[in-house]
């Protein structure tokens, strides 16, 4: 892939996918990953989508 595509999904985005993650409560991240968090499909960044589904962390 060219290095000019990349990252072209996010910059479509409202503020390029950054935002606040809902478990880990981490400011100006990206929110990539779609988890289910208290019955509502909430985005969530890479590190708690990875610990949610490995069971390490428990969604607040």
């Amino acid at each position: 892939m060219a290095k000019s595509h990349r990252g072209a999904g996010i910059r479509e985005l409202q503020k390029q996918g950054r935002g606040t993650c809902p478990v880990c409560s981490r400011t100006g991240i990206k929110l990539l990953h779609e988890r289910e968090i208290s019955g509502k499909k909430q985005k969530v960044c890479k590190q708690c989508s990875a610990a949610l589904k490995h069971g390490t962390k428990k969604a607040s």
